[in-house]
């Protein structure tokens, strides 16, 4: 029996009714939390533009579909077809987008960022990070270990009516204790199972680690490791270059049960905003031809190989890259 004397019965799944009770907890904690990160503003990010128009450009920024039509983006968004069509019209007008007709399909075109762009998302990419950690920096680590995990289960409750798999979605973090040591040996594990590659590249990757934080500088170097459901599933880092005025991007990693998500794609255009955020003035990076993946992903961002080497390393022969983007 309940307080009030009357009998209730637990229900579960599409069956569970909402009570008033928490039907008014959720519109609050709505409502706290668009005040909280400054969604009501009229102009989002200290921008020209709404909240929803900058929700299109980091779509573009960050697509989930290579290169994604306007359909990807109103579905990915769930945006009126009408509404988009007025955004992309006004971002292309100011040179901040370009349509590019489907090889497949004549009718559908391709929506991507123009150099243009990605030059003024890329602050604004910046400031909402720079808001977000500002706002952490007020708890302590647990804290914020509490409040990921809060946002996750969120995320996890209500994505099942939405079609979207729990266990397939992502965030992006800084590191926590024990991070660096699992980018280590995961990329030791995946380069072993996947490429052979023997024990030597694990101990170049932990160098590579150790140097990174041995010698790290907040202001101008950054790491993320991509976490589903509290685990770590991927991992990047960008360091200053000898070279004066360039960035470089290491250790970019995607686990196998975390593909397919364009995870890769995410955390290189997370780069490259740092980069131009930041003030560089270039990027470059090291890789091998085996890692096909990777290399399209940086050919579709405007890197270009500037040169190769056929050697023996790691107890293979492998032809090692380089190449370079000038932001």
């Amino acid at each position: 029996m309940s307080a009030t004397g009357t009998s209730k019965t637990n229900k579960t799944g599409a069956d569970a009714a909402a009570s008033p009770e928490h039907i008014g907890a959720v519109r609050r904690f709505n409502r706290f939390y668009t005040r909280q990160i400054g969604l009501l503003r009229k102009t989002y990010l200290d921008t020209p533009y709404s909240l929803g128009e900058m929700r299109v450009l980091h779509e573009l920024a960050h697509p989930t579909v290579e290169p994604p039509t306007a359909s990807d983006i109103g579905r990915a968004l769930d945006l009126d077809a009408g509404y988009l069509s007025r955004v992309l019209r006004n971002f292309e007008k100011r040179g901040l987008v370009k349509r590019t007709t489907s090889k497949n399909d004549a009718r559908q075109s391709h929506v991507s960022l123009t150099a243009q762009g990605r030059k003024f998302f890329a602050p604004a990419e910046q400031r909402s990070q720079e808001d977000v950690a500002e706002m952490l920096t007020r708890l302590d680590d647990s804290e914020q270990n509490e409040l990921v995990n809060a946002m996750q289960t969120i995320e996890r409750l209500l994505e099942k009516d939405a079609g979207a798999p729990a266990a397939r979605s992502y965030t992006l973090r800084d590191p926590l204790p024990g991070d660096f040591g699992w980018i280590v040996a995961e990329h030791a594990r995946v380069y072993s199972s996947e490429y052979n590659w023997d024990r030597s590249f694990e101990g170049l990757v932990a160098q590579i680690v150790a140097d990174f934080v041995k010698n790290f500088d907040p202001q101008r170097e950054r790491c993320w490791i991509a976490d589903m459901n509290g685990e770590p599933v991927g991992c990047v880092m960008v360091v200053k270059d000898e070279e004066p005025e360039t960035a470089r991007i290491r250790l970019l990693l995607v686990s196998a049960k975390a593909r397919g998500l364009g995870l890769g794609q995410r955390l290189t255009d997370e780069c490259i905003a740092f980069a131009r955020a930041k003030g560089y003035k270039k990027m470059t990076l090291w890789t091998h031809d085996c890692l096909k993946a990777a290399r399209r992903c940086y050919a579709n961002r405007g890197f270009k190989l500037t040169s190769s080497d056929n050697k023996m390393s790691f107890g293979q022969n492998v032809v090692a890259e380089f190449w370079d983007l000038t932001l």
